[in-house]
């Protein structure tokens, strides 16, 4: 369902008689400053130090992934993926980036970098190969967003602006996706604009939230960049500026005949719909040019939801305005949105703000971007990882790659693997999470596999196009559509229920070798 409602313009500054970018991506460049100084300050350190060690161009391997799927559920839709790959590649330090890196001083309060690394910076641009997941692949934990190869001080310097933009995206996809889901078909509108981390945090949301599944956000903005439908109604001011809500309502229908939906509890909810039902009874009589106009809607915005929608839809219908559709909003989330459809409650279309743009309960994603594999003299990457006393914390090793395999019966099982040592891997897998061994996993027996990450920049360079946002947006809803139910469930992680990740046995000795030899000189493969 879609139902136009009224938006404002927004002011974005352009050449004067300027041509209007050609995509989404070119507009977000012209109001992007450079960016080689969103990051953080131990990054430019230890960038230093390999240019000081004479190891900045030795080649290695990082891996972007989450360890825990956020709010609860059992998995997480990938965002801000291609927003990422175009930031990569635009990845440069300004002039005025090196004057200022020129004034830092360190704590003896000599200058902390030399002019050779500071002219180094100077040229910098991006050297590496990205291997990427898809803009909306459902993935699950520890397996790679990302895979970035290449001198390790290239590498080093994007980790921050990468967790910076695919942490949030992440999750504000994924509270999307929990939300759509749990509206069983009814529209989400986002609106979460005043209440964003930002201006830039709220565009990212809108985007994000449109990619889980939103039907349309508030932000104009976000709907000028990317192609967001635009929807929104009128505050509780208009009401109030005019001090009697029969006027108001008047007024507003007077202004936007046929695009028309009223908040109806400014003062008296009840008392508000009748007036939108008083003012829809004067739209439907219209003789003007414009003829007689539907009212679109109404919107609840306080007190008991569920209660107040049955009495509105009662009102309505009485009054043979049964097109006339309930939106509501009001603090909700997917936990709000799932308890009022059980309830029955004759909603349709929800509203939701602060607690999606936010991320709600979870306020990040928690993703992270470790280095699993260094280049030797001869050309081989030998794996590296991270240990803990958290058995989760410990990383997987090696140049990492995801193929996910599907039954024909809707299952799947993905198996994560080093794409050195497990080439063509074969033979048992093991459970990634317990270690239990998976004998005849059917998905991956007669299942079909496919590798989720696939070459998006080369050398720098993108050579994977940008994945079209309503094509990505569509893709999450069949993927989420085809998850089997106890994965979709909102408090999947206390019901136990978590996809299935394998990986080669070998792999999983592998990486209990490297943890025994954590931190002593590697001599051998």
């Amino acid at each position: 369902m879609s139902t136009p409602i009224p938006s404002t313009s927004a002011r974005v500054s352009f050449p004067p008689n300027g041509p209007f970018p050609s995509g989404p991506h070119e507009l977000a460049a012209r109001m992007r400053p450079a960016l080689g100084l969103l990051t953080d300050l131990y990054q430019l350190t230890m960038a230093y130090a390999h240019h000081r060690a004479g190891t900045a161009d030795h080649v290695a391997s990082f891996a972007l992934f989450f360890r825990r799927p956020p709010f609860g559920g059992s998995y997480a839709v990938a965002a801000g993926i291609d927003e990422a790959l175009s930031m990569l590649e635009d990845l440069t330090f300004d002039a005025s980036d090196v004057d200022y890196l020129a004034t830092l001083t360190g704590a003896d309060g000599l200058p902390l970098f030399d002019a050779a690394f500071l002219d180094r910076l100077r040229a910098f641009r991006f050297r590496c190969d990205v291997e990427a997941v898809a803009e909306g692949e459902i993935v699950f934990p520890h397996e790679p967003l990302l895979r970035v190869t290449g001198p390790v001080l290239d590498a080093q310097l994007a980790e921050t602006l990468l967790l910076n933009v695919v942490n949030f995206q992440t999750l504000v996809a994924t509270k999307a996706a929990r939300v759509v889901h749990a509206a069983a078909g009814r529209p989400i509108v986002e609106f979460g604009l005043r209440r964003g981390q930002g201006p830039d945090g709220a565009l990212s949301a809108a985007r994000a939230s449109y990619l889980g599944g939103c039907a349309a956000t508030s932000n104009v903005l976000a709907g000028k960049l990317f192609g967001v439908p635009v929807r929104g109604t009128h505050a509780h001011a208009w009401v109030q500026f005019f001090g009697d809500e029969r006027e108001a309502f008047a007024r507003y229908a007077d202004a936007l005949a046929g695009n028309v939906v009223f908040l109806v509890d400014t003062y008296d909810t009840r008392e508000g719909v009748a007036h939108a039902i008083e003012t829809a009874k004067v739209l439907a009589q219209a003789t003007d040019t414009r003829g007689p106009k539907p009212l679109l809607g109404i919107r609840l915005d306080s007190g008991d939801l569920s209660v107040l929608a049955r009495d509105a839809r009662t009102m309505l219908d009485a009054a043979g305005l049964t097109g006339t559709k309930i939106y509501a909003s009001n603090d909700l989330d997917e936990h709000a949105i799932a308890a009022l459809v059980a309830s029955g409650a004759p909603i349709d279309v929800f509203g939701v703000g602060t607690r999606l743009v936010t991320g709600g309960d979870q306020s990040a994603l928690g993703g992270v971007y470790k280095l699993t594999a260094v280049q030797d003299g001869e050309g081989r990457f030998a794996p590296r990882i991270k240990k803990s006393e958290e058995p989760a914390k410990v990383s997987w090793p090696g140049r990492l790659e995801v193929e996910r395999f599907t039954h024909a019966d809707g299952t799947s099982c993905d198996v994560l693997s080093d794409v050195d040592e497990d080439v063509g891997w074969s033979g048992p897998l093991v459970d990634a999470a317990t270690g239990e061994s998976i004998e005849g996993e059917a998905a991956v027996k007669h299942g079909g596999g496919r590798r989720l990450l696939t070459s998006a920049i080369v050398a720098g360079r993108r050579v994977r196009g940008e994945r079209p946002l309503v094509e990505a947006r569509e893709a999450v809803g069949r993927a989420v559509a085809a998850m089997p139910a106890p994965l979709l469930a909102l408090d999947a992680q206390k019901r136990g229920a978590r996809a299935r990740v394998a990986v080669p046995r070998s792999l999983w000795d592998r990486r209990d070798r490297l943890v025994r030899s954590a931190g002593q000189k590697e001599t051998s493969r």
